[in-house]
């Protein structure tokens, strides 16, 4: 009766060999929900990276769009202070809604209370490329390709991590052509197709 220790005979390949000495085919993951930063240097250098990125509005009695969330951050590229609205990359093993719920929290907080649709469809997807002039919008870090939203919240909301503030703005004080272009990456032809989505285009 073979113990633990013997020796098992593949019916495959018709070699002895030890159970417990094979090696594993599995790198171990040390950072399973992202890559460490020299990694992920690298791979946005060579891959599209995937993000979700949302425009909070505040809705009306009426039902219609009466305030669009703007955030006031950093920009990833340059440094330099920009409107913005949220973004982050979606994690390995991370559904879309989960990777839309956790940044909505992450830059409005936990009692914005988002309302998200059974169908978590997006009303665009963007693409930014690292070199200027292929598309309106550019990311010098990389190439990546995002799910935006239109994301109505319903409670409180207070800028987190490294948003530093958030405005609200009616939708013709926001397609102020200035005010579109201070916006972050060229993510101000976002804002203007979210405006023709909800039938507001000025």
């Amino acid at each position: 009766m073979a113990t633990v220790d013997s020796p098992r005979i593949s019916p495959t390949h018709g070699f002895m060999r030890h159970t417990r000495d094979m090696p594993s085919v599995r790198t171990p993951d040390p950072n399973p929900g992202w890559l460490p930063e020299f990694q992920l240097e690298e791979t946005r250098a060579r891959v599209p990276i995937l993000y979700v990125e949302a425009i909070p509005v505040q809705i009306d009695d009426l039902g219609r769009v009466d305030r669009i969330g703007v955030l006031l951050r950093g920009s990833a590229s340059t440094g330099e202070l920009n409107h913005s609205f949220i973004s982050g990359r979606v994690l390995h093993g991370e559904s879309v809604r989960s990777a839309l719920m956790r940044n909505l929290e992450k830059d409005l907080g936990p009692t914005a209370f988002p309302q998200l649709s059974a169908d978590i469809v997006p009303f665009t997807v963007a693409e930014y490329f690292p070199l200027p002039g292929l598309s309106p919008l550019h990311d010098s870090r990389q190439h990546a390709v995002a799910l935006v939203y239109i994301v109505p919240v319903a409670g409180e909301c207070a800028p987190r991590q490294d948003a530093l503030e958030l405005m609200w703005m009616t939708p013709e004080d926001i397609s102020d052509p200035r005010v579109l272009d201070d916006f972050d990456g060229g993510r101000g032809f976002l804002v203007k197709q979210a405006l023709a989505h909800l039938g507001l285009s000025f």
